[in-house]
């Protein structure tokens, strides 16, 4: 129960501690919030921008073949390259960012420079620097340019900032007028003002320009923008931190058109491939169809056969359907040979493949687009990378792969329709021998005409190709559907300034109190009664509040804290001393060290016992610091207390003194200072000295020497009825009454007491003055009662 008091009073008192410092506290607030307030004035806000897309998906999984899934599944990479995450890269990419930022001139920085603050101006610029040499060049500049407008004409350009306090100008500034060419380390430049903002163009104004190489650029971007997509869905959402609302939003909605473009790109380049092949076969399909018309005009001119339509209907009407096939596989076999050279002219990884030739075959088709895709993917990653990257590698063994398989189906393909072709050729040649009435001619006409009809065939569906292909890249849409586009919110991200006042809050509020938590943590000094009591265990009879130095004396009608502080320790030395009630009451005063208040204490106890017309008599047994004369003020060169003690001429009454305004006090002051001083109280005239006073006075006040510092207070204790140990309240340091603690256990001074004297005005309790002065002049604001 006690130690759960002693944590309760702990606690309050500290509570008590901390409130009482309010002052402080209240300062420290006030100086946090005001440095939150000029942080927030001239802090550079950050602004966040966010835009929506969905990404366009084209894969079908589930119409896959088996070989080709087996591909895609290889090794540690098992998701397509056309997935989310993918994109989300190349949106990402270094090349698409060098893109958005030569665009947007975000490497060319305006800044008007104020006295604290500089402010980043984007839209609109007051000037505009031009530039002789190339982007590959300006593009790896890093350097800074400070330009001060000095009229609506000129203006001063330096390399080094000027002193912003004094506003001087760097020595090394030159001055331009507008539209000079200036010669710089990285070539001219033409500086001109802006001309949708010439008017407004300040004479005075300071505009710092940094260059910036594009590669920090670069890297700067990738740190401040963030791609998101949640698992499963095609949304992405795309942000950017930027300390300009209006830049923020151009950069995203900038980068979702610069990857279209790079994914339109990418599909033109396979319908570029798709239409190139097609031509050349046309080319030479037209030639050989050429070729075929002229044998049968040849043919026809020469037999003179103009008429042979009824006949040759008779004829040939049983192996009409026999031709439909050999004409299909024929197409078939040819296509099947293009693409095989195709392959064979086509061998490097970085070359696409035609798409949708009219092979009817829907494997094929498969083989091929997921061809392209690899190759496609494949020359994405190298813009960012290199041909020895994982990734690229495991690629081209995807390719070649694909490659393989394809070859393999085309030789199979190949082999099976020139079976077919062998047998439907078999069949053609068993009917046309059953026409053995058909003349000779007209069977070459016959074979003529198949041959025309094959590459006619041939020719049309080639040309129905190349417009399929001219309709595709036509209609091309976007990979990325913009869903919103780039919004920058109207409040900043960074700084925040709830956040800000908070911290200020709550920072100026908690450092002064672990400032003044761990001030009283660590204080070692001994400040009131109950710092006291937790040192020692001596009793307590008082304590002596703190006074202004010319009131160092109480007097007989005094109201103040101090004298009614003395009459209660008074109280207190009759209550203690009570069965001594018709004898002497000898009352010693020490201290530990000097400056403790020792003498004070015993000249006022003295004073405050001989107000109440009780004779007292005061002792200064201090004789080797003595302070009583200098208190009082007394005057003369009469005999001391060593001079009594070393002179046996001297009889006791010759070295008492009286006060004129006091007939109950006595004086007994120190004397000469000895340079024995020890030796002298060891004296048995100070045995006859004591034994004189206590059969004359009531009380006796004795001020002796710090017992921490000299012997001469023990030499002399057994004449003491009861000891004040005097300690020094904002002065001692606790751990220096140990000494005081031990001589009050081995009880070496009888009836030891302690006192506390110079404590200092608490809110707690309510202190001295009880009662009113009457002579005390009331202050105007304290009206009389009526």
């Amino acid at each position: 129960m006690s130690s759960k008091h002693n944590i309760n009073d702990d606690f309050r008192d500290t509570f008590e501690l901390i409130v009482g410092k309010w002052k402080l506290i209240l300062f420290c607030i006030i100086i946090a919030i005001g440095l939150a307030f000029a942080y927030l004035r001239y802090a550079t806000y950050e602004y966040q921008a966010t835009a929506s897309i969905k990404i366009n998906s084209n894969n079908d999984s589930s119409s896959q073949l088996p070989e080709l899934s087996a591909v895609q599944n290889y090794g540690l990479f098992s998701s397509d390259f056309t997935n989310i995450s993918d994109e989300i890269e190349i949106m990402k990419s270094r090349t698409i960012l060098r893109k958005v930022i030569d665009e947007l001139d975000l490497n060319i920085q305006y800044f008007e420079l104020g006295r604290i603050k500089e402010t980043e101006l984007y839209k609109n610029p007051p000037i505009n620097i031009s530039f002789y040499e190339g982007d590959s060049i300006i593009n790896q500049i890093d350097t800074t340019l400070y330009i001060k407008i000095n009229s609506k004409t000129k203006f001063s350009l330096s390399s080094v900032e000027k002193n912003k306090i004094l506003d001087l100008e760097d020595e090394t500034a030159k001055t331009y007028s507008f539209g000079d060419k200036i010669a710089t380390g990285f070539g001219n430049i033409v500086i001109t003002p802006n001309s949708l903002k010439a008017d407004s163009l300040k004479v005075g104004t300071n505009i710092k320009l940094n260059l910036i190489s594009v590669d920090r650029m670069v890297d700067f971007y990738k740190t401040k923008i963030s791609i998101v997509n949640s698992m499963g869905s095609d949304i992405v959402t795309l942000n950017v931190n930027d300390n300009l609302k209006e830049r923020a939003s151009l950069i995203l909605n900038k980068l979702v058109e610069k990857y279209n473009e790079d994914v339109a790109n990418d599909k033109a380049e396979i319908v570029k491939a798709t239409s190139d092949f097609i031509n050349d076969r046309l080319n030479l399909v037209s030639q050989e169809l050429e070729q075929v018309d002229f044998s049968a005009e040849s043919l026809q001119k020469q037999n003179r056969l103009t008429a042979l339509g009824s006949q040759t209907n008779i004829y040939l009407a049983s192996e009409k359907e026999n031709e439909n096939k050999v004409v299909n596989t024929t197409n078939n076999i040819q296509l099947i040979k293009y693409l095989q050279q195709e392959l064979k002219d086509k061998s490097s990884n970085e070359d696409v493949l035609p798409a949708d030739i009219g092979i009817s075959d829907n494997g094929t088709s498969q083989i091929i687009k997921a061809h392209n895709d690899l190759v496609q993917q494949r020359n994405r990653m190298l813009k960012n990378s290199s041909d020895k990257n994982p990734i690229v590698i495991r690629l081209a063994n995807e390719i070649n792969s694909l490659k393989q398989t394809l070859k393999g189906t085309l030789n199979t393909m190949k082999s099976t329709n020139e079976i077919t072709l062998s047998a439907l050729n078999q069949e053609g040649n068993r009917i046309r021998g059953q026409i053995y009435s058909a003349p000779t001619k007209q069977r070459q006409i016959t074979d003529i005409k198949r041959q025309q009809n094959i590459k006619e065939s041939l020719y049309l569906y080639l040309l129905e190709k190349r417009e399929e292909s001219a309709i595709n890249q036509g209609l091309s849409s976007n990979n990325a559907k913009i869903i919103d586009r780039a919004y920058t919110g109207s409040l900043p991200i960074s700084p925040k300034k709830g956040f800000i006042y908070m911290a200020a809050l709550v920072l100026g509020t908690m450092l002064p109190i672990i400032f003044v938590y761990l001030s009283n943590l660590l204080d070692t000094k001994i400040h009131t009664k109950k710092d006291l009591m937790k040192v020692l265990s001596i009793p307590f009879i008082g304590d002596i509040p703190r006074s202004e130095r010319k009131k160092r004396v109480i007097k007989k009608i005094d109201y103040s804290p101090k004298a009614e502080a003395f009459r209660i320790i008074r109280s207190n030395i009759d209550f203690m001393l009570k069965s001594r009630k018709h004898e002497s009451k000898t009352m010693f005063v020490t201290s530990t060290r000097a400056q403790e208040g020792k003498s004070h204490t015993s000249i006022n106890l003295a004073s405050s016992l001989s107000f109440s017309k009780k004779s007292t008599l005061l002792i200064e047994a201090d004789i080797r610091v003595p302070k009583v004369k200098e208190y009082l003020e007394l005057e003369g060169s009469k005999n001391g207390l060593t001079d009594y003690i070393s002179d046996e001429s001297i009889e006791i009454k010759d070295v008492i003194s009286t006060l004129k305004d006091n007939e109950y006090l006595s004086i007994i002051h120190s004397g000469s200072i000895p340079p024995n001083p020890a030796e002298l109280l060891m004296s048995d005239r100070m045995h006859e000295l004591f034994k004189f006073v206590k059969d004359k006075y009531d009380y006796i006040v004795v001020d002796t020497a710090a017992v921490g510092l000299v012997t001469d207070t023990f030499l002399i204790s057994d004449f003491a009825d009861m000891f004040i140990y005097v300690v020094s309240a904002e002065n001692i340091d606790k751990r220096a009454l140990e000494n005081a603690q031990t001589l009050y256990e081995e009880k070496r001074l009888p009836n030891m007491t302690v006192l506390l004297n110079g404590t200092t005005k608490t809110k707690r309790g309510y202190g001295y003055g009880y009662g009113n002065n009457p002579n005390r002049k009331k202050k105007w604001y304290q009206f009389k009662k009526s």
